[in-house]
């Protein structure tokens, strides 16, 4: 899948749920590679932070970013709305501290990307596949978080707020596909035992029962129902049959689950990277969700590598089999190296060659431990590149890749028979005067085992020299 970001800019304008603070608030398409980035045009300079692990300041009920001067509060749900629609990449920009509260859900920011549409970007998503569990559990907070290798992006979480009228909860995302009809409208919430903490300590200045849902975890007496009303400026509230303040309905049954997996996708989204994997969380919160990101966000840094793995699917139908590479390349036994193209783009290549005990090259190359030579690994990489510099070439003339460099060439595991190479070429530049350049990456499973900077030259030839 390719990156994507805005068709067009976004205008929002609320209040902040913390600060109180007005605020306007504009989403514009971002470059491909940029990612997300918060810039406050309210301050000298127009200071950025980026939406990254490495910038949270505080999780103390939202998530707060900081570079230097730019900081920006309650990012998690506009962070969500982006994730959960697959914007890769956007420029957000405010004129103040706080990002509006909208209706406490991420249900107005979805509607209005929706209707603005979303552009493909023509430039591949990276994407790291997990190979191994990684698990986080908060002493302090009581929560558990895990991630497990999954073939595709899948979210669950479970709640308990020990309340008879709200005990324990679940929600489950089997795919983005559904955020927006079943993630995006759930609303932001908080228990009656904390409401007057948080008011008293200035924490929800841009509260209302309009942004946000109070759920009664306890038995409520009349006069406290008076204080209520009189906080929320309301000439009474009362506690419904769903067990929530006022006259509200709750959008879904389990809704309180349903926001916290809404925020559990935002702040995760601070990994910076593209995740093909299960996350399981008990008890998140903003807290425990942020040292998490942080976490794996390390783990993709020590294995960066295996972001750029390709995927193989043995029963996926080829590209190109065998016999339609022969008509690509001039190679032919012992020294065609490939064995099929999997992949094809007008900027990347993907092939797979099988390697078998019957390499003709294993009978003198360390026959007693027979070992591919890294040579030959960089010389299927080149034939692989030149599958793909040929499928560009004008189709009517015939053309032959000659090698001019190899660079940074690099051999990092041992290849023996019984494994299957999988090659990733990838264009540093556009094809110009015949000139090709490529990054070559070899992968046996989603293990790293070469690489090489290649820069070949595709030049035209007679067909009947070509032929000879």
């Amino acid at each position: 899948m390719n990156q994507r970001t805005l068709k067009a800019k976004l205008n929002f304008s609320g209040i902040g749920l913390h600060t109180g603070a007005a605020v306007n608030m504009w989403v514009h398409p971002a470059a491909a590679g940029s990612g997300i980035r918060f810039r406050r045009v309210d301050l000298e300079d127009k200071p950025e932070v980026r939406a990254l692990a490495d910038y949270v300041v505080s999780t103390n009920r939202c998530t707060t970013l900081q570079n230097k001067e730019a900081i920006v509060h309650t990012v998690e749900h506009i962070l969500s709305a982006l994730a959960g629609m697959q914007v890769d990449n956007a420029l957000i920009e405010l004129d103040n501290l706080e990002v509006p509260i909208m209706d406490g859900s991420a249900a107005l920011f979805v509607e209005a990307i929706r209707d603005i549409g979303i552009e493909d970007q023509g430039v591949s998503r990276k994407v790291f596949h997990l190979t191994e569990n990684l698990y986080l559990k908060d002493e302090e907070k009581d929560a558990e978080l895990m991630i497990v290798p999954s073939e595709h992006y899948d979210v669950t979480v479970l709640v308990d707020y020990a309340s008879d009228l709200h005990g324990p909860q679940h929600a489950h995302l089997k795919s983005l596909e559904s955020y927006a009809d079943e993630i995006a409208p759930s609303r932001t919430f908080c228990m009656l035992r904390e409401l007057e903490f948080l008011h008293s300590n200035n924490l929800i200045k841009g509260g209302s029962l309009e942004n946000a849902i109070v759920i009664a975890d306890r038995e409520v007496e009349e006069a406290e129902l008076d204080r209520l009303a009189n906080l929320f400026h309301q000439p009474k509230v009362r506690i419904s049959d769903e067990g929530i303040l006022d006259n509200n309905k709750l959008r879904f049954r389990n809704e309180p689950a349903r926001h916290k997996l809404l925020d559990v996708i935002g702040d995760l989204s601070l990994v910076g990277t593209h995740l093909c994997a299960k996350f399981i969380a008990t008890k998140p919160g903003h807290s425990s969700n942020v040292k998490f990101a942080a976490q794996i966000r390390k783990y993709i840094q020590k294995n960066r590598h295996m972001i750029d793995a390709p995927i193989y699917d043995p029963k996926q139908e080829p590209v190109f089999d065998i016999n339609q590479i022969e008509k690509f390349l001039p190679h032919k036994y012992p020294f065609l190296l490939i064995d099929k193209i999997i992949h094809m783009s007008e900027t990347e290549v993907v092939s797979v060659k099988n390697v078998t005990v019957n390499e003709p090259f294993f009978q003198g190359h360390f026959p007693g431990n027979p070992v591919m030579p890294g040579v030959l690994q960089v010389e299927a990489m080149a034939q692989t590149g030149g599958v793909l510099a040929m499928n560009v070439m004008d189709k009517e003339q015939d053309y032959v890749t000659y090698f001019l460099s190899i660079k940074e060439a690099k051999f990092r595991a041992k290849v023996i028979p019984g494994d299957t190479l999988i090659f990733k070429l990838e264009l540093v530049s556009p094809i110009r005067r015949g000139l090709c350049e490529m990054k070559g990456t070899a992968y046996v499973g989603n293990k790293l085992v070469s690489e090489a900077q290649l820069m070949a030259q595709v030049i035209r030839v007679e067909a009947d020299k070509r032929k000879s």
